[in-house]
């Protein structure tokens, strides 16, 4: 859905273990933390993952998920059809999405 999106991560493969981008890069998870997120200010299921080795991967064109801060913490929830994807550098598990330094849209093909 989102041509920024793709244009910086390329297609993805998620599941409950690792976030896998178009050129091979990774990012695997340790916990799923949550299973809940406010989003807006509204309660939504979602999967709220801390990352098993903190780390901004390269992906394509050079770009990174979240400037040059590790990413320590990933959550999803659907939006309708869309996978919404926000990313987190902080040192404490997000609640919210108030707190994210990205977020990312994907529909499946």
């Amino acid at each position: 859905m989102s041509t920024t999106a793709t244009a910086i991560t390329g297609d993805i493969s998620f599941d409950d273990f690792e976030m896998v981008f178009e050129n091979g890069e990774r990012i695997e998870f340790e916990d799923l933390i949550a299973d809940h997120f406010t989003v807006d200010g509204k309660d939504v299921p979602a999967s709220v993952y801390s990352v098993k080795a903190p780390g901004n991967p390269v992906l394509l064109n050079g770009n990174r998920l979240c400037g040059e801060s590790p990413v320590t913490y990933l959550a999803s929830w659907l939006d309708s059809d869309v996978t919404m994807v926000a990313v987190f550098e902080t040192v404490e598990g997000p609640t919210r999405n108030d707190s994210m330094c990205a977020l990312y849209t994907y529909v499946y093909p």
